[in-house]
């Protein structure tokens, strides 16, 4: 077709690639998709570039931000395809929006601390005509995340605890309130109440819910592996272990790992 792909740091190269692997002689495979088959593409470079981010990794951040940049430009591609809009409007959008709402940066506007930038935007996005608040929070955002931003966002209007001393009573109400319930449905509401008031307690102590969570699980599996491991060059079973003994095992586990 006549492309040349000498220049890999160009951006234009990167749009190029897309296009002829949408091509008629592109790749089968990118020539099938649409935006919905690789809607879950998307989201699992996300949570790669996360999981870079969480380990520290620049090297492995820098490539996951690729693979993501990949994903935006390949909808993109697909879009100009059907004619609904092109990359540069996707640039433009954002170009646009972010000079809009940074009026202390690009405009007469002042802006003295990161609450005045936040008092900022909320009086922009109410001039915008955006609704409620919450109405650009992602529905398909894990639960827990979306907790946590839920919260973050009256907390900028005013609506939050005076301080977590609050959020923490509240924690023990909804535990007790848990222990209380006696049928299914009424158990499910109140661990519902109890896993946002958690989301609160993480929010008002700067701490990132999902990569909380993230950590743990990585501890666990960490930990549970060395048991897996442990067992195996001893010749036994892990589930033939009595609970006392599983409970040496995964002490033991804890400190061979560590955090």
């Amino acid at each position: 077709m006549g492309e040349t792909f000498e220049d890999p740091d160009s951006f234009d190269t990167l749009v190029a690639i897309i296009a002829r692997l949408r091509s008629p002689d592109g790749c089968p495979w990118d020539r099938e998709q649409t935006h919905s088959s690789i809607k879950g593409n998307l989201l699992e470079e996300a949570y790669e570039v996360l999981e870079a981010i969480d380990e520290g990794d620049m090297a492995k951040l820098c490539e996951e931000l690729g693979d993501l940049l990949m994903q935006i430009v390949l909808h993109a591609q697909m879009a100009s395809e059907d004619k609904d809009f092109e990359l540069g409007d996707v640039i433009r959008s954002i170009s646009t929006k972010l000079i809009h709402r940074h009026p202390h940066v690009f405009g007469d506007a002042e802006a003295k601390d990161a609450q005045q930038v936040i008092a900022n935007w909320e009086l922009l996005k109410r001039e915008e005509g955006k609704g409620s608040i919450l109405s650009g929070l992602p529905k398909e955002m894990p639960a827990l995340a979306y907790s946590q931003a839920m919260g973050r966002r009256v907390a900028r209007v005013g609506f939050d605890w005076e301080d977590v001393a609050g959020v923490i009573e509240k924690l023990a109400e909804e535990v007790a309130e848990f222990s209380e319930a006696t049928e299914h449905r009424n158990r499910v509401r109140e661990f519902g109440d109890l896993l946002f008031t958690l989301a609160s307690i993480a929010r008002k102590l700067d701490i990132d819910l999902e990569a909380a969570l993230r950590g743990a699980n990585d501890r666990f599996y960490r930990r549970f592996s060395y048991m897996e491991e442990v067992c195996r060059e001893r010749g036994i079973s892990l589930s033939t272990l009595s609970p006392e003994e599983q409970d040496v095992l995964w002490e033991e586990a804890k400190r061979q790992i560590g955090e």
